[in-house]
């Protein structure tokens, strides 16, 4: 199992998809206010952190991606399955983008009327990187499916 490179690529999406549950993701300016934001909700930047934006579903979407790919790993036996469960993985990593844009089109309504400041941080391009390594995996696993069935046509 571990000796498979897709395994590889699905423990490194694990890792970055955990990491994006708990590093900050952007930093939002407004006027004289700093906020956080990252895959738990929107906080602001002060002594003492208050939670003003609650984004749990942001939170639930990576935690579940994570999840997926974990499990994902276990199932190298039926190899059509954990092809067609990195492919739904990588749709949910879409939409990790979808719900962040989502979130900050929201909060820039509603925040402020002047004008909202945006800096991205490294952690939000850790789904990217997942979804290319997500793709490799697919690549591979449906590499190993091709040799498997050559294999079964020798035999038979």
């Amino acid at each position: 199992m571990i000796q498979r490179i897709q395994t590889i690529y699905l423990l490194l999406v694990v890792v970055l998809m955990t990491a994006t549950l708990f590093l900050p993701l952007a930093v939002l300016t407004s006027a004289d206010q700093l906020f956080g934001f990252d895959a738990s909700g929107i906080s602001t930047l002060t002594q003492e952190p208050e939670l003003i934006y609650p984004t749990w579903g942001l939170f639930a979407l990576t935690a579940i991606i994570a999840l997926l790919a974990f499990v994902t790993i276990f199932l190298f036996k039926r190899r059509m399955l954990q092809i067609r469960l990195c492919v739904f993985n990588g749709v949910l990593m879409l939409g990790f983008y979808a719900m962040f844009f989502f979130f900050y089109w929201n909060l820039k309504n509603t925040l402020a009327a002047d004008g909202l400041g945006f800096s991205l941080k490294f952690a939000l391009c850790f789904p990217f990187v997942s979804m290319v390594l997500d793709y490799l995996a697919i690549r591979n696993i449906g590499a190993d499916e091709i040799l498997v069935r050559s294999a079964d046509r020798l035999r038979g």
